[in-house]
Formats: C-alpha cells, sequence, structure tokens
C-alpha cells in the first residue's frame, strides 16, 4: 500500500500567518459591503493582540468575542489566538441572562464588541443588564464587578463607549507599549493541545455548557478537508450562511483560512441577499447546513441554478426530499451530509465521494479519517449490531477535552477510555453507513441551534403564576422543530398563552422561546414511572 495523505497541523493564529505569507493580496473574507485580503486581516489581528497584552492578559486567558459576523469578530477571534489567549465567542442571540452566566462561568478577563451595527442588537445594553454594577465603574481602571470576578475590561471595537466600556481609542494606547514581536513570541509559544476555544452550547443542564476545544481539534480536521474532500478549485470562494460563533459555521471559516481560500458571508441571513452575494462572488462550496437556511435559498422567487453555475461541493443536514431536490437542482455539484457537534468542534462524519445521491438522502456518512465511532445499546451498553439504533459515541483527536468548570458534566460525557457520549441516537449499517434517529438527550434542535428543554422550562417557571413547565419540540418544515410549553398553574393563579409567551420574549434567546403554550391541570400529566412522559406529550400535538 502506497501512503498518499498526511497531517499537517498547527496552531489557530498560524493559519492566517502561513496563508497572509502565502496569499497576502487575496481576499480572506468578504461581506456584502467590504473584503479583508489576508495581509489585511493579519495586521488588524495583530493589533487586537497588541491591545490585549498591553492590558496585561497572560497567556491563555479567557477572551469573549460578542459579535455578528464583521470585521470585528474575526479580528478579535485571530487576535486573542495571536497573544496566546484562549477566545470565547459568545452567542449573539443570547440574552443578558444567558450571558451573565457565561460570563462568570467562562473566566473572561477580557470582552471585545461592537456597536457597528445596532439595527437587531445593541451589544452595550445587552452586556450592561448582564452585568448590573458595570456602569458604575470608575473611568479609565481595570474593572472589580461582583458577578464576574475575572473580567477586568470590556472593550467596543467599533461605535461609542458608554460608562464601563473601554474605546477602541483607549485600547490602541494599551497596545502601544506592545512591540509585535512581542506578539509572535506569544504566538510561537502556543501547544497544539493548548485551548482555542470555549464555546458554549445547550445541554441536558438548566445552564449552558462550555466545551473546552484544543487547537488541534478545530484546525485539523477543517483544514484537511478543506484541502482534500471539500477541494472544488485551486482558489475555493466558500460561502457560509451562519454566524461564526457556532461550530457549523466556524470550522468551514478556519478550513478556508488554513488553505488561503476566500470565505463569503453576511451579518445576518436573508435568502435573497445571500444568492446576490453567491452570484457575485463565484461561490465554489457552499454551507447552507441546515433546513432553514436551504430551503428559503431554493423557494427564493429570484432563484435560479444558473446564477450559482460555479458551486461544486454542498455540505447541508437535511430530510432526504430536501436533498433530493438540491441534487436534482445542482446536478454538477456533489452533495454531502455529515455528522458533528459542539462537542467535536464539528465534523465526525462525511458523506464518502464513492456514494450514491439515493444514499446521500438518508445517510450522514462514514467516520472521518482518524475518528472513531461506535453505537452501544441503550439497555445494555454494549456494542449494537448492524442496523440496530443506540447511542453513538465518538473517540479522536477533534473531541473536546471536557466541559470548563463542570468535572461532573465532564465525567458523565467522557470515559475512561476517551469515548465521547453523544446523547445522539443512530444506526450502522452492514455497509458502514451512520443514519441519524434522533437525540436521546431532552434537546430540541432549532434551526441548527441546540435547545435545553430544561433551560426553557427553567425560566417559564420562575413565573409567578407557574407551577410546572415541560418543554417538547413540535415538528416544523422550516427549523426541523421548535419549542411548545406544556404548563400547569398553581392554585389561585391565572395566566394566558400570550402572556407566558410574552414573558420570554427578550429574556432568553427567541429561538428558545415556545411557540404555544398548552395548559394542563394537575392530575392530567402523563407519567412514566417517575416523572412526565414526554413521548405522550409529543403525540398531543
Amino acid at each position: 500500500m502506497t501512503f498518499t495523505e498526511w497531517s499537517e497541523v498547527c496552531p489557530l493564529a498560524d493559519l492566517l500567518v502561513r496563508s497572509a505569507t502565502r496569499y497576502p493580496d487575496r481576499n480572506a473574507l468578504v461581506m456584502p459591503n467590504f473584503a479583508l485580503t489576508y495581509a489585511e486581516l493579519r495586521d488588524a489581528s495583530v493589533e487586537i493582540a497588541r491591545g490585549i497584552i498591553g492590558m496585561g492578559l497572560r497567556p491563555r486567558s479567557h477572551v469573549g468575542i460578542l459579535a455578528n459576523n464583521s470585521r470585528e469578530m474575526v479580528t478579535a477571534l485571530f487576535g486573542a489566538a495571536l497573544a496566546n489567549c484562549v477566545a470565547v465567542p459568545l452567542n449573539a442571540r443570547h440574552k443578558s441572562r444567558e450571558l451573565g452566566y457565561i460570563i462568570e462561568n467562562a473566566d473572561l478577563a477580557l470582552i471585545l464588541t461592537t456597536a457597528a451595527d445596532t439595527r437587531f442588537v445593541d451589544f452595550r445594553e445587552v452586556l450592561s443588564t448582564a452585568l448590573p454594577t458595570l456602569g458604575a465603574s470608575p473611568h479609565g481602571e481595570p474593572l472589580s464587578l461582583a458577578e464576574a470576578p475575572q473580567l477586568r475590561g470590556i472593550v467596543v471595537l467599533e461605535g461609542d463607549a458608554p460608562a464601563g466600556f473601554l474605546s477602541r481609542t483607549a485600547f490602541a494606547q494599551a497596545a502601544q507599549s506592545v512591540p509585535a514581536s512581542a506578539v509572535d513570541m506569544a504566538r510561537r509559544a502556543t501547544r497544539l493541545r493548548d485551548t482555542a476555544l470555549i464555546i458554549y452550547t445547550s445541554g441536558t443542564t438548566a445552564n449552558p455548557k462550555g466545551c473546552l476545544l484544543s487547537h488541534e481539534a478545530v484546525t485539523r480536521g477543517p483544514v484537511e478537508r478543506a484541502s482534500s474532500r471539500f477541494r472544488a478549485s485551486d482558489h475555493d470562494v466558500t460561502w457560509g450562511g451562519g454566524p461564526l460563533f457556532h461550530i457549523g459555521s466556524f470550522a468551514p471559516f478556519i478550513g478556508t483560512i488554513g488553505t488561503g481560500g476566500t470565505y463569503v458571508t453576511d451579518v445576518f441571513f436573508d435568502a435573497g441577499r445571500a444568492l446576490d452575494l453567491m452570484e457575485r462572488e463565484q461561490v465554489t462550496v457552499a454551507w447552507p447546513w441546515f433546513p432553514a437556511i436551504l430551503q428559503p435559498l431554493l423557494d427564493h422567487p429570484a432563484f435560479d441554478a444558473k446564477r450559482l453555475a460555479t458551486l461544486r461541493k454542498v455540505l447541508l443536514i437535511a430530510p432526504p426530499a430536501l436533498v433530493d431536490r438540491a441534487q436534482r437542482t445542482f446536478p454538477d455539484a456533489e452533495f454531502m451530509q455529515a455528522c458533528g457537534m459542539t462537542e467535536t468542534a464539528g465534523i465526525f462524519a462525511l458523506c464518502a465521494p464513492d456514494e450514491t445521491p439515493e444514499q446521500r438522502t438518508i445517510s450522514q456518512g462514514k467516520p472521518v479519517p482518524g475518528i472513531e465511532v461506535k453505537i452501544i445499546a441503550l439497555d445494555s451498553g454494549e456494542e449494537a449490531a448492524p442496523d440496530a439504533v443506540g447511542e453513538i459515541l465518538v473517540r479522536g483527536y477533534c473531541v473536546m477535552d471536557g466541559y470548563h468548570r463542570s468535572p461532573e458534566k465532564t465525567a458523565e460525557a467522557l470515559d475512561g477510555e476517551g469515548w465521547l457520549h453523544t446523547g445522539d441516537l443512530y444506526a450502522r449499517g452492514a455497509d458502514g453507513q451512520l443514519t441519524f434517529h434522533g437525540r436521546a438527550k431532552d434537546m430540541l434542535k432549532v434551526g441548527g441551534e441546540n435547545v435545553a428543554a430544561i433551560e426553557v422550562e427553567a425560566y417559564i417557571c420562575s413565573h409567578p403564576a407557574v407551577k410546572l413547565a415541560e418543554v417538547v419540540g413540535r415538528p416544523d418544515p422550516r427549523l426541523d422543530e421548535v419549542p411548545v410549553a406544556f404548563v400547569e398553574l398553581r392554585p389561585g393563579h391565572t395566566a394566558t398563552e400570550q402572556e407566558l409567551i410574552d414573558f420570554c420574549q427578550g429574556r432568553i434567546a427567541s429561538y428558545k422561546v415556545p411557540r404555544a403554550v398548552f395548559f394542563m391541570n394537575d392530575g392530567e400529566w402523563p407519567m412514566s414511572a417517575t416523572k412526565v412522559d414526554k413521548r405522550a406529550l409529543r403525540t398531543r400535538l
């Protein structure tokens, strides 16, 4: 046998340095109203790194990044990496309650945010609400907040800085004392198994959990696949429709940067804008990922497959009928389904090159090179027979190192042999094909976002009229599923469906807000041996 493939793994910041050296004038990032070349992205990121070091942050300090897809988002990300710090991308859809928990739990020393575009949300207002004592902080001094003891500053990279925040000018002044050579020294001290990112994901707990992802985990697979399996041309132009704080978009972005490609995206997803941008930039690779993005593209009045004639590779997870429709619409493009999650830094299984179009409509492929999976029976824990449904376990370089500050949850997820217990149900056929069969965990997947039912339940139960709440997923043609709530009120209290929905609006992320509320009386709940039978609740929808 002749070996023809090998790994070239490097830390996150080195990917940018390498591509900026090879392709300084090539566009690294393109959005509707601007583009950044590799040299521009490198130089701007170095300035961010100088500011981080100038503010006194030590190597491997935790830097939060609260921004939508933007110049500030990507330069903050690589700036943290260049400074040998841990980047913590914060979900821009989170409300102050969720952010307040993550800021403290993640031990953030610094937050980088922006007010360049406040059409949808003003992050300054959200952070001020999340951190109640922020506005009273002395001007020009490091923060000292009871609610976030590790936090020393919040920098507004673009826009005005209100009380408690640091302006871009002040941040730049801090950078003046740090030579570029200090950044280079910090970058070169980064180790592959150091933590590169902490990405928070909802689980079967009331609060999100921070996945500790190493430099190897976040760079090795995305770059290998971008340079081989996803390669469509010498210079690929890759479109991603999702937010970069989500692993489903972050991973292809890193793969693009690592291979010197061009990544095309937008501040938000709008099907018409996306089609215009993809056509203008002559996209060769696309990551629509979920039906919530793919279906609006195909259904848009201005859609015409000829506008995307350069498209050759498409990554998605969708129902068979939608995959079949997409394949027939773009017969010259290869469509690939995949398995992935935040805890595995993205993809751990993928359609193989020799799979038929029919197989691609129903299967999520096979494990990628270097990654092991096994499926265990839910009752015995033993390895399941072919075609039997069980929990899928994953082991390999892409698996997280654990959950930040949660040894109990880490022990539940990672066993002594290094297997990640995903809580997802799969079957593996005799040919090795993996097929998804839902979630064993009490989780919902709303348009690609993980939603822990217990998190929504806990918030609804904070309403003074609510005695008990149970949240389940209702099938939805666009978002896969959406949350609905079954609620029992306290004796002597009243509340309407709309009142409870309004109670959630603006206080938890919009995708977590129940779309409907059904009221139950004491004694009406369908019960298993010890708890409410949610499968029985779903049959009532």
